[in-house]
């Protein structure tokens, strides 16, 4: 939401507040710093051992007086969080108009990803202006009846990078300054979502140990989510492990400009699944369907799946058949041209004047 907020501020018709949940904080703080966005309100409802009720009904709760206090003309929500569904249904509550940026985006399998496919289906329905990254992403709503005040707009992910990526960059954090600076191929792994704890996590770390003993040549960074969950088993089963790295969350600069010079990106993030191909860089989707499908049908991602011997055999591919790690890196990216956020601003202005 960063470039559409710098956008939003930009415009002299627009008076833009905006309001943290105040999750993650670390990795929330370093976003924040880097667009240097100014923040009116924080609800702070970070607890610990939170779960999805505890979550639910503190935004909902502590939203109440910020919409009362504003009154806002309209309320922006983005993507598929429970921030995200819950902020929107407290608009409803107080009948503001609400526009969902990242609308669309669907797998039809309603526990996977969870809650993610069930906040954005629940937000699709309260939403009365809907910014879709993609054509795809409009059929999608179109099929649910959803046909007014429809706008594909490119994802403003792609926007970011504008602010975030430079060819001189020098990475704050010590170690991918050392990694990256190795003259080895770096595999960028992130995997963090509710349906591959347990099992499915164990698996891609024992894949990520196998690769790493077949090939000298890389390095495996691995940020890891704060998440007790993730992190415990990923400690667990990959400390020590020579040439894989793993991280505390790295700040979006780091992040961009690492992504920007990797060789291959494991992961079972959407928004990487987005941004990695804008570099050219081939995505291994570490899940069993996405709800990104442009990019697949595009061939710069590819869907694997959690079994180990699944991730390696396609990672093995892509580092000994160059033909086919070309044909997946000079794939176009689908989501856009750096622009969503200035579309999104347009629209938005001339949805306000027709109410």
């Amino acid at each position: 939401m960063c470039p559409l907020v710098l956008e939003l501020e930009a415009n002299e018709a627009i008076d833009s507040v905006v309001c943290l949940t105040g999750q993650h904080r670390e990795m929330l703080k370093q976003v924040i710093d880097v667009f240097n966005i100014k923040v009116k309100y924080d609800l702070d409802i970070m607890r610990p051992a939170q779960t999805l009720f505890t979550l639910t009904s503190d935004v909902l709760l502590n939203i109440e007086e910020v919409l009362e206090e504003e009154k806002p003309d309209i309320v922006l929500v983005h993507g598929d969080t429970t921030t995200s569904f819950t902020a929107a249904l407290a608009a409803f509550y107080e009948q503001i108009p609400v526009g969902h940026v990242e609308a669309g985006l669907r797998t039809y399998d309603k526990y996977s990803p969870f809650p993610e496919e069930m906040n954005r289906r629940f937000t699709s329905c309260i939403a009365d202006i809907h910014f879709a990254p993609t054509e795809t992403n409009r059929l999608n709503l179109a099929k649910e009846g959803i046909d007014k005040d429809v706008y594909v707009t490119g994802n403003t992910v792609i926007d970011s990078f504008k602010t975030t990526v430079r060819e001189d960059y020098v990475f704050k954090n010590e170690t991918l300054r050392a990694v990256c600076s190795s003259g080895k191929r770096q595999v960028l792994v992130t995997a963090h979502r509710r349906e591959n704890w347990g099992a499915p996590l164990e698996q891609i770390c024992r894949a990520i140990i196998e690769l790493s003993g077949m090939y000298p040549d890389m390095e495996f960074i691995y940020p890891v989510h704060l998440n007790p969950v993730v992190r415990d088993a990923v400690f667990g089963l990959l400390s020590g492990e020579g040439r894989v790295h793993l991280l505390d969350p790295i700040d979006v600069e780091d992040m961009h400009n690492l992504m920007s010079r990797s060789y291959l990106v494991l992961t079972d993030s959407g928004g990487l699944q987005e941004e990695a191909p804008a570099f050219g860089v081939p995505v291994l989707v570490l899940r069993t369907e996405t709800e990104r499908p442009e990019a697949v049908e595009a061939g710069t991602v590819r869907v694997i799946g959690v079994e180990k011997e699944n991730i390696v055999s396609a990672v093995k591919e892509l580092a000994e058949n160059k033909q086919v790690y070309d044909d997946m890196a000079r794939a176009k990216n689908p989501y856009g041209d750096g622009k969503a956020s200035e579309r999104i601003v347009k629209h938005l202005l001339e949805w306000y004047k027709k109410r």
